[in-house]
């Protein structure tokens, strides 16, 4: 199982990615090991997961999403709430 994630950092900046383990995913880019934004940005906290069978289909959605504006994000999350 996969899943799609979003994450807010501190300056209202959106990361987007994907993991077999959100809370432990979180806790890595918390700890400064989830990457180099980030480590810069500082992670505040998930706003939103989809769940995908496998890691393709998976990645192919993480793609998408990060070719979208930052209200459009908002939008998915809002629509999901």
């Amino acid at each position: 199982m996969y899943f799609v994630y979003l994450i807010e950092c501190k300056d209202k900046s959106i990361y987007t990615g994907i993991t077999t383990d959100v809370k432990r995913r979180f806790s890595e880019h918390k700890n400064g090991k989830g990457g180099h934004y980030t480590n810069a940005k500082k992670v505040v906290k998930i706003l939103y997961t989809e769940k995908y069978k496998d890691r393709s289909t998976a990645l192919k959605r993480e793609l998408e999403i990060k070719g979208w504006s930052h209200q459009k994000k908002l939008n998915l999350i809002t629509v999901e709430e």
